[in-house]
């Protein structure tokens, strides 16, 4: 076997399943799980329809770059979304679709980490998707946490970095807007990032499939395309992530792309030609059709704006809950150990929620999601409604 293999630890869904397990909450209270990010409101009629009506596509084989329509479709939508130039970036050069982007974060590291250049670190934000650490572990690689702090707005500290440690740094993962706290990078930070990499010589891969979950009376949230484009004028070492799941509460599809740095998409192309995880022509229809309607985005951001009205009317006085900048997460500071506070809520009241503590690693100041939680409003209102007052009745009884 892979030696490597025994690098990886539990994902946390298995950690809060032992958790759980010999809790036996009350049997008249309905389960409300607020632990997933899975998108939970209706998958929009244009992608189902599109779904539908080319299930001939099955019969034959699909490009690992994806047709044509599909690519066009999605710098179509990334040239709207990020104000790019018309033309800077090339559906033939700088894009490839992907089976969703949990597959994708996973495959790059694989791709670009070079293990004769040792010692080789893939940097990532802590708390963090697992996948980042995966994809570093199996690619030989050794991750390095960068604490997400209040204090520094949840955002990895750029200057905690040493030069000598950002030398090593062959592949840094970002997350804007984060799990879990909703922080979003703004321009000027990402633009430090972009000094960093080339100074350091390394990728930046950016990842942002919370993107289009923002409220409607805020501006949307800066992606590193944009950035890019207006601060260096090419995508040379940039690599970003979206998917459909959240966009478009469409996780079932397992539809996301990835673009940017040509040299980069040529060879994850190549090795993507091996990995064998091209996308089904229904689906690439479905997702040409996602790509093109705003109309349902729209729509979605509101359903998740009025959860989060609702819900922090409900608990802004018993916990410190605020509205994040976005994403469709609360983060909050509990008041006792994370896993004592996710299995008495559970037990009590028949609520699941995250420890933060399963999300994070222990580095030389601690574990930063030590004593807070997350919650995801993905439930339908009523449920998250539901969900708050238990939470609410919880601290109040404590």
């Amino acid at each position: 076997m892979n030696p490597d293999l025994d690098r990886l630890q539990p994902y946390p869904f298995q950690k809060l399943a032992a958790l759980k397990q010999g809790a036996t909450p009350p049997a008249a209270l309905g389960h409300i799980a607020l632990s997933i990010g899975e998108p939970r409101h209706a998958a929009p009629a244009v992608a189902r329809e599109a779904l539908i009506t080319h299930l001939d596509g099955l019969s034959g084989y699909p490009l690992t770059r994806g047709s044509d329509a599909l690519r066009e479709a999605i710098a179509g939508w990334a040239g709207r979304r990020f104000g790019l130039p018309a033309g800077l970036l090339d559906p033939q050069h700088h894009i490839l679709p992907v089976s969703g982007t949990r597959e994708a974060l996973f495959a790059l590291a694989q791709c670009v980490v070079d293990r004769g250049r040792q010692p080789a670190e893939v940097f990532m934000p802590n708390p963090f998707y697992q996948i980042y650490e995966g994809a570093a572990l199996l690619a030989g690689a050794r991750p390095r946490f960068m604490d997400l702090l209040p204090e520094h707005g949840f955002l990895p500290d750029l200057d905690a970095v040493t030069p000598a440690q950002w030398d090593r740094c062959q592949l840094l993962y970002l997350c804007s807007p984060g799990n879990p706290s909703g922080s979003v990078m703004p321009e000027d930070y990402l633009v430090r990032v972009l000094e960093l990499a080339h100074r350091h010589d390394f990728i930046i891969a950016a990842d942002e499939c919370y993107s289009e979950i923002y409220f409607n009376d805020q501006p949307p949230p800066p992606g590193l395309l944009g950035v890019a484009a207006r601060h260096q004028g090419d995508f040379s070492r940039v690599v970003v992530f979206h998917s459909l799941s959240k966009r478009s509460n469409l996780p079932g599809l397992r539809s996301g792309f990835v673009a940017g740095d040509a040299r980069v998409m040529t060879a994850f192309h190549q090795y993507r030609t091996y990995h064998g995880c091209s996308m089904a022509p229904p689906v690439q229809a479905a997702s040409i059709a996602a790509w093109n309607d705003e109309t349902h985005v729209a729509e979605n951001r509101d359903l998740y704006g009025r959860k989060f009205d609702a819900v922090l009317e409900i608990l802004g006085d018993v916990l410190p809950v605020s509205r994040p900048d976005a994403g469709f997460y609360l983060w909050p500071e509990v008041p006792m150990d994370d896993e004592r506070f996710a299995r008495e809520l559970f037990a009590r009241w028949n609520i699941t929620v995250l420890p933060g503590s399963y999300l994070s690693r222990d580095t030389a100041t601690g574990n930063p999601g030590r004593n807070r939680v997350r919650m995801a409003l993905v439930a339908p209102l009523a449920e998250c409604v539901e969900a708050a007052k238990r939470v609410r009745a919880f601290l109040t009884d404590h």
